[in-house]
């Protein structure tokens, strides 16, 4: 009797995998990167592990790709003209897949997924100004349909029937 293949898939498994490296690299373990930004004379080091960033930044995965084993395999990378914050939610990014900024760092964080060549958050970033800008386009035609009306109630009075005594 043969017997047919099934399909055994985790809906959970990759959002536990992301919270778990995420938990490793809040507590620092199994790091073996170091990524030293500075912006401004702003300068932080966070560390993470080369397979994340690798698997979520074609920027990373080219330089760690590429490396020499000099120092073993712990390995620095530096990042001049990144600025501490923006550095902080792309990590946050790739280790949970959402971050929260506010509505004026959307554009920087553009910028820095585009530096860092992170297809995700690339997409990400454009779909929220799409919506920004949809969202500006409507409240706009809203306030001129308004505008519209008010200037057509003006133009023609309406009458309304006075009652007399």
């Amino acid at each position: 009797m043969e017997s047919n293949p099934v399909l055994l898939e985790s809906k959970s498994s990759p959002i536990n995998l992301l919270n778990e490296m995420q938990q490793l690299r809040l507590l620092g373990h199994l790091c073996d990167v170091t990524v030293s930004v500075e912006y401004q004379g702003v300068r932080a080091e966070f560390p993470a592990h080369k397979a994340v960033l690798a698997a979520t930044s074609k920027f990373f995965k080219e330089v760690f790709l590429n490396e020499k084993p000099v120092d073993g395999p712990h390995s620095n990378v530096f990042l001049n003209e990144v600025q501490v914050a923006d550095f902080a939610s792309f990590l946050e990014f790739v280790y949970t897949a959402r971050v929260e900024v506010e509505e004026d760092r959307v554009q920087r964080m553009l910028e820095i997924a585009e530096k860092l060549k992170c297809l995700d958050l690339s997409e990400t970033c454009f779909q929220l100004k799409k919506q920004m800008l949809e969202s500006v386009l409507l409240e706009l035609q809203n306030f001129s349909e308004s505008q519209n009306s008010e200037e057509e109630s003006a133009a023609c009075p309406s009458t309304v029937p006075t009652a007399k005594a």
